[in-house]
C-alpha cells in the first residue's frame, strides 16, 4: 500500500485535538495534538511501565493542555506490528477513553507513523528500512522511500528470519531494534514519536476513523502470516 497525497482530517486552527497513544514497544508515549505548533507530548521508556503509566500520562497531559476527554476530536491508536502486550494495553486504553466519551478511533500502522516521522528528518528520495525484532530469530521488517514531505514503501511489511534480514539491510539505514543485528554499537529509536501517531491520523486517517470498537485489534503481524499461510 503506497500514500503519497494527504486527506487532512483537521483544520488546526477550527478542529478538536487528537489523543494519540503509542505503546507498541518499550515506550510509552502519549500527544494531544492540536498542530505541529501545538501539542502536548510525553514519554517513558521502561520496560513494563505501560499498564502502570499509560492513565497517569493522559491525565496529567490533559490537565497541562486544559482539554477533556469529550472535547478531542477523536483517538488515534499505534495498532503495530509490535509487543504483544505493549499493544493491548494502548488498545484497550483507547477504546476506553473512546467508549467513554463518545469518539471515533484511528488505528494506525505504527511503521507508517514511524516512516512519516522520519521523512521529515532524511533526505528526499532516500529509502530506509524499519524492523524491530520479533522473537530471537525474526525480525518485523518494511522498507521505504522519501516523496517529498512523506513516503511510499519500498518492501511491503514482512516477518523476516534473522539471516534473511541482514541480507535485505546492507544497503540502507535501519531504524528500530533490529539494528543491533547488524552491529551492537547502533541505536535507534524503536518506534515513533506519539506526536507522530496523531499527525499520521490527521493526514492519512479519516477513512479509518471508527466506532466500532470490538472490531479493533492490533496488529499482530506474525499471527496474520499464519493464518494467511493455512
Amino acid at each position: 500500500m503506497r500514500r503519497q497525497g494527504r486527506s487532512h482530517l483537521l483544520d488546526t486552527d477550527n478542529k478538536k485535538p487528537i489523543l494519540a497513544i503509542e505503546t507498541s514497544e518499550i515506550t510509552c508515549g502519549i500527544c494531544i495534538y492540536f498542530s505541529d505548533d501545538k501539542f502536548f507530548s510525553t514519554s517513558i521508556h521502561l520496560k513494563h511501565s505501560h499498564a502502570e503509566k499509560i492513565f497517569e500520562i493522559i491525565d496529567w497531559l490533559f490537565n497541562i493542555s486544559k482539554t477533556k476527554p469529550n472535547g478531542l476530536d477523536c483517538v488515534a491508536i499505534s495498532s503495530g506490528p509490535g509487543s504483544f502486550t505493549g499493544l493491548r494495553i494502548g488498545m484497550s486504553a483507547a477504546k476506553g477513553i473512546a467508549y467513554g466519551s463518545g469518539l471515533p478511533v484511528i488505528d494506525v500502522p505504527t511503521y507508517e507513523a514511524f516512516a512519516l516521522q522520519l521523512s521529515k528528518v532524511l533526505p528526499n528520495h532516500s529509502q530506509f528500512i524499519v524492523a524491530n525484532k520479533l522473537n530471537r530469530d525474526e525480525v518485523c521488517f518494511a522498507k521505504f522511500q522519501i516523496k517529498g514531505n512523506s513516503y511510499i514503501f519500498v518492501d511491503d511489511l514482512v516477518v523476516l528470519k534473522n539471516d534473511a534480514f541482514k541480507n535485505k539491510a546492507n544497503n540502507a539505514p535501519v531504524f528500530g531494534n533490529a539494528a543491533l543485528i547488524l552491529s551492537e554499537n547502533v541505536k535507534s529509536p524503536v518506534g515513533p514519536d506519539p506526536k507522530f501517531v496523531a499527525k499520521w491520523a490527521a493526514e492519512f486517517g479519516e477513512n479509518r476513523r471508527t466506532f466500532e470498537y470490538d472490531f479493533l485489534e492490533p496488529n499482530y503481524l506474525k499471527s496474520i502470516i499464519k493464518e494467511k499461510s493455512k
